[in-house]
């Protein structure tokens, strides 16, 4: 293995292991207020794209209504009639994600890495696109930081392409310390386009309504 992935995977356990201690309690308040706002579960289960597109179920808090489309594009505004009321504030200030500590101390992603897609996207994409499967995906990485909702489906997959090549500890550290300062600023939260030739498909045709 390499220096690298073991500095990473530590940064990952330093992080991840003092953050679930700490943020036990705040799980347990959201869980009853999501259950409380609106029928269904508090955490939502989606199988996505794992490091060499090897499939693992991914943990979010429920931001939409149990109801609606299940294959239907992404929210792009907090007025998105789909959204809860929670729904909109946990999306808001990226509390939705917080499960996700769960996959990272499962191994199963990095607290830096390209997000985690759907595993029928793979087919999508080209050779250069494909080689952001190399690394475990993340709780937080490049295109978070680079526009987020702003960024077209392209932009985003090359920005994760040059993070894999460039990969290394200070850039992890750079990006999650970004990742605090945006997500207290709430910039590009929403999707705005998905791709630079517009679909009305929303994430190749997957079930987007609760990311």
């Amino acid at each position: 293995m390499r220096p690298y992935n073991i500095c990473k995977r530590g940064l990952d356990i330093l992080i991840c292991v003092p953050a679930l201690v700490v943020l036990l309690p705040v799980f347990a308040v959201l869980a009853v207020v999501i259950r409380l706002g609106s029928k269904g579960p508090a955490v939502f289960i989606q199988e996505r794209a794992g490091r060499d597109g090897k499939p693992f179920s991914l943990y979010k808090f429920r931001t939409m209504k149990i109801d609606v489309e299940p294959f239907g594009p992404s929210p792009k505004s907090g007025h998105d009639p789909r959204l809860t009321r929670t729904g909109r504030l946990l999306r808001e200030y990226s509390l939705d994600e917080l499960p996700q500590l769960l996959n990272v101390l499962k191994a199963e992603m990095s607290i830096v890495g390209p997000r985690p897609l759907y595993v029928s996207q793979i087919a999508e994409w080209d050779e250069r696109q494909k080689k952001r499967l190399l690394v475990k995906p993340g709780l937080t990485g490049p295109a978070q930081i680079q526009g987020r909702g702003a960024l077209t489906r392209e932009e985003k997959l090359e920005l994760d392409v040059k993070y894999v090549q460039q990969a290394g500890l200070l850039t992890d550290v750079k990006i999650i310390l970004i990742t605090i300062y945006q997500v207290f600023s709430r910039k590009s939260i929403y999707e705005k386009k998905y791709s630079q030739v517009e679909h009305t498909r929303g994430e190749g045709k997957q079930p987007t309504n609760h990311s």
